[in-house]
């Protein structure tokens, strides 16, 4: 049964103009992400998806300000986080947003247990009166990613990929956060262990309502787990809408050419398929020019007037 998602309430994270931009030399900056605006509500899954190289991580990163946005504004839980914070702003975000990194045996520390790593946080603020309680914590949030307490006194090189996935998600569960930014956390993982990780962080969003802002290119995925997902090429989002009207109605010539790439488990309807080519150099497209046209319902396509007349004849 799909959960509710209440699109009249405010939103935890809002998003308006995002642009992300890296100065290589003195004559060449890299705009890796340019002109991106969403939003996420609370209890929701929202999917970013793109090929690589488009700025899905940079926007995750610029979000959790691992990064200095270049400009624009981002807005979580009714504070601006995009500029200077004070100390307040900055602890609310440091445990109400987490981040699950992309490759699980990189992002945790060798040299620590498992225990030490996920109560990093509380360490860092406070968060315990006394080591038993400490403890509590710890066990308790390994039970709820499906390991045993007993991990706890272990080292990451113990683990599977899969299991080291899971601690990444115990490690940002344990702050009780509003947001996690799940930055391609099942790509480094085989396909039955991706499914596992997937369904954990499914029954965690029903039992606690966090919301996921779920960055990856696996569009089977995407499209399992997502309320609304965000179409990204170049640093700018094309087209974002509920899964059934991306992929049911899409509109973009991106988005069609992404979505014909997906194989058929079924041979004869794979015989059948034909990938759209799509070439944003030959295409004409503009995206600079582009600006948001609604298509229906929360269902979004940036193009200049003109294209959308042509599009959606």
């Amino acid at each position: 049964m799909r959960k509710q998602i209440d699109y009249s309430a405010e939103p935890i994270l809002d998003v308006k103009g995002l642009k992300q931009y890296f100065k290589v030399s003195k004559n060449f900056t890299v705009k890796a992400v340019d002109n991106i605006s969403f939003k996420i509500y609370p209890g929701e899954t929202y999917g970013l998806v793109g090929e690589s190289g488009s700025g899905k991580s940079t926007i995750g990163r610029s979000v959790i300000r691992l990064y200095d946005p270049t400009e624009g504004s981002i807005t979580f839980r009714g504070k601006d986080i995009s500029g200077k914070m004070n100390r307040k702003t900055t602890e609310e975000l440091r445990t109400k947003m987490q981040m699950i990194f992309q490759d699980p045996m990189a992002s945790l520390n060798p040299r620590k247990t498992i225990g030490d790593i996920i109560a990093e946080g509380l360490d860092i603020h406070h968060s315990y009166k006394t080591a038993a309680e400490r403890k509590e914590k710890v066990q308790s949030i390994l039970k709820k990613v499906g390991l045993a307490p007993e991990h706890a006194g272990r080292y990451p090189h113990q683990f599977s990929g899969g299991q080291r996935q899971r601690v990444g998600i115990a490690r940002a569960l344990i702050m009780n956060p509003e947001l996690i930014i799940a930055d391609e956390c099942i790509s480094a993982l085989d396909v039955s262990i991706q499914a596992q990780v997937v369904n954990l962080m499914r029954d965690i969003q029903e039992e606690t309502g966090t919301a996921y802002l779920f960055i990856a290119h696996d569009l089977s995925m995407v499209k399992y787990i997502s309320d609304r997902i965000g179409v990204l090429h170049l640093g700018h989002l094309l087209e974002t809408g509920t899964k059934e009207e991306i992929f049911d109605h899409p509109v973009h010539p991106y988005t069609k050419s992404l979505l014909s790439a997906i194989p058929s488990p079924n041979p004869e309807l794979e015989k059948k398929r034909t990938a759209l080519e799509y070439d944003y150099k030959t295409s004409g497209i503009d995206y600079n020019k582009g600006t948001d046209h609604l298509v229906s319902g929360t269902h979004y396509v940036k193009c200049t007037d003109e294209e959308f007349e042509a599009w959606t004849k």
